[in-house]
């Protein structure tokens, strides 16, 4: 067993979407998670809103959960810069994320004017820093901040400390990314990066893309991204959130099932590519 096995791994919201936020940290502690991610705000129009912002019996139940269970929450999701974002908005769901002990905000750019998401992302790190929050920036090909490249421009051009990038090998393989643009960045911009898996042709139209990153990615290790490449990219040691749906999986087994199935992955891959030190 490497010492990469001492990793902290966090169990992503997207993986277990099904279960409830309470149901989640449970699911994180018995599937021997260090950590879990909370989706405070939706991220599409069908998914589920839970009441979380002010003193509510969810968050007051998800509270009790980390607490007896020991699990702490990495990143709180998703927070969306439009054009029309009011940042001062936000801050409900950051006072929440910050209650419930979370680090890091996953921060989606839609906003095809790259200025004013970095003035957006620099307005949402002021409101994040007095939580001790960090604002993070994951590129996703379909959104307008594409790729790692341009979303460290938005980052760089915020000219805030408290925020950085994260990336997701679904989204970095499929934005035609390559590991030597993640070793040319600055390493403090790395807080967590994300994991999973998917097939090595990368989908012609967007239905598909978007159908794999959000209903049928792989079991890491089980696909064809380079995920070996990507970890010997990135500073060593950073937390690694698994973000894993499989839908066609999921109608035959458990949550907590899978999110074990998935860790055992993820430790395998780390071992693998790390073993050979």
């Amino acid at each position: 067993m490497s010492q990469h096995n001492h990793r902290p791994l966090s169990l992503a919201a997207l993986t277990v979407i099904e279960l409830t936020p309470p149901q989640m940290v449970e699911c994180a502690a018995e599937a021997g998670y260090d950590f879990v991610g909370l989706r405070l705000l939706p991220a599409t129009a069908h998914e589920v809103r839970y009441d979380f912002i002010g003193d509510t019996p969810l968050k007051r139940e998800t509270l009790a959960r980390l607490k007896d269970t020991g699990v702490r929450v990495l990143d709180a999701e998703i927070l969306r810069l439009k054009p029309d974002t009011d940042v001062a908005g936000y801050k409900p769901m950051l006072e929440t994320a910050a209650e419930l002990g979370a680090r890091y905000l996953l921060v989606a750019g839609n906003d095809p004017d790259e200025v004013r998401t970095a003035e957006h992302l620099a307005q949402l790190c002021d409101l994040a820093a007095p939580f001790g929050l960090t604002p993070s920036l994951e590129p996703m090909p379909w959104t307008d901040a594409k790729d790692v490249t341009q979303a460290a421009r938005i980052v760089k051009a915020s000219g805030k400390q408290n925020t950085g990038l994260i990336v997701d090998p679904i989204h970095f393989d499929r934005a035609g990314s390559s590991t030597d643009e993640l070793r040319s960045l600055p390493r403090e911009y790395f807080g967590y990066l994300q994991f999973c898996d998917a097939p090595a042709g990368r989908p012609k139209d967007l239905e598909t893309l978007l159908y794999q990153a959000r209903c049928e990615r792989l079991i890491p290790g089980e696909g064809g991204l380079d995920l070996a490449g990507i970890l010997l990219a990135l500073p060593d040691g950073v937390p690694i959130s698994i973000e894993v749906p499989m839908e066609t999986w999921a109608k035959t087994a458990k949550a907590v099932e899978r999110a074990r199935r998935l860790r055992e992955a993820t430790l395998a891959v780390l071992d693998k590519t790390y073993g050979r030190n």
